[in-house]
């Protein structure tokens, strides 16, 4: 037997007998199957499920998810991150409505050609629901390979990716792509972990040359990252005569596109005085009469983003005047907003209700 079938059939037999019982390992439908991928990519399994379920039923097929609206899935959606998977996901459905006549394409090179799809979405597509060959490599993927074969070739550098993509083809399951693909991730995420995995228990210990060489906290390689930016939010959370606030949609080209927001000023630096605040209000609201502004929280609130961190001050505006499209703090229960924002809302509303 070859080297490359020892290792598939050990890793299945494994998968088999340990799997976690996950909702859309029980389906081979592609919508539900690319559903679960587009969610639980950098998820983690146990937040990334219950949206699994959540879309799932309220959307049966793509062409319910295709009918909905954006405001509707970025709601759903609120709490993931990302949001632009979110907006693809919409998009991709009502090009499978409209192209495909809600059939999902059943090879890789017409999956990978559909927006928010890439290579490892049209992998896990093709082998899970179609049962063609094409291997899936993703972070558990590339954890478990690097450590057995004792690679060390950068896996965020373009020769890692080739590399990795090409040995995860050579082991492949060509009988059963599907179980592989999944008993490959499953295996990465339970037992060889990035921290303490469990080699005693593995069934490659044998063979595992970052274990046979002490290599197991080193592999697998990763450049050093992008520097991370460092942004100073200013939210204003006005209140005018009737208790009504003001939200707005974010449209540039930025993170949280389309989701909504307090009005913001964006600084260099932490603000500690209300100078440029009264500018902005002045120059952005025709308030008439006085109006009182402070501090929300006196240490700004961290969030930090895959290569950015936020610094957010959230600065409560009272004025006499009544807002133009003003709404009920209730009303804002219906927009999709950033965590970071509905977190604010949460403990605002609940120290004013």
């Amino acid at each position: 037997m070859r080297q490359n079938e020892k290792f598939s059939n050990a890793l299945i037999m494994w998968y088999l007998i340990n799997k976690r019982d996950l909702p859309w390992r029980k389906t081979k439908d592609p919508y539900l199957i690319w559903l679960s991928e587009i969610i639980l990519q950098q998820t983690r399994i146990a937040q990334g499920t219950s949206y699994y379920e959540k879309f799932a039923d309220k959307f049966k097929d793509v062409f319910a998810l295709a009918d909905s609206d954006e405001k509707t899935i970025l709601k759903m959606w609120q709490g993931l991150g990302y949001y632009s998977r979110a907006r693809n996901l919409h998009s991709t459905a009502r090009e499978i409505v409209a192209a495909y006549n809600g059939k999902f394409p059943d090879n890789y090179k017409s999956l990978i050609k559909l927006k928010g799809i890439g290579d490892y979405t049209a992998s896990a597509i093709a082998s899970m629901a179609f049962d063609k060959g094409h291997a899936v490599v993703d972070g558990n993927v590339y954890r478990v390979l690097s450590r057995v074969f004792g690679i060390d070739t950068p896996i965020n550098e373009s020769k890692g990716v080739k590399e990795f993509k090409i040995l995860a083809q050579e082991l492949l399951n060509l009988e059963d792509p599907g179980t592989h693909n999944q008993a490959l991730m499953e295996f990465g995420a339970v037992v060889c972990t990035p921290k303490s995995p469990s080699c005693s228990s593995c069934v490659f210990n044998n063979r595992c040359e970052a274990l046979r060489t002490g290599r197991v906290d080193e592999l697998p390689v990763k450049k050093k990252a992008l520097k991370i930016k460092s942004r100073f939010f200013n939210f204003l959370v006005l209140n005018d005569k009737n208790e009504n606030t003001f939200i707005r949609q974010r449209i540039h080209k930025d993170i949280w596109q389309n989701l909504f927001e307090f009005p913001l000023l964006e600084t260099s630096e932490e603000l500690y005085d209300t100078s440029d605040l009264l500018t902005f209000i002045e120059k952005e609201f025709n308030f008439t009469g006085t109006f009182h502004i402070k501090k929300f929280n006196q240490i700004p609130v961290v969030h930090k983003l895959s290569h950015q961190t936020l610094y957010t001050t959230f600065w409560i505006v009272h004025s006499e005047s009544i807002m133009e499209n003003g709404m009920s703090w209730e009303q804002l229960n219906d927009y999709a907003l950033p965590v970071l924002i509905q977190n604010f809302v949460d403990k605002y509303k609940g120290l004013n209700p």
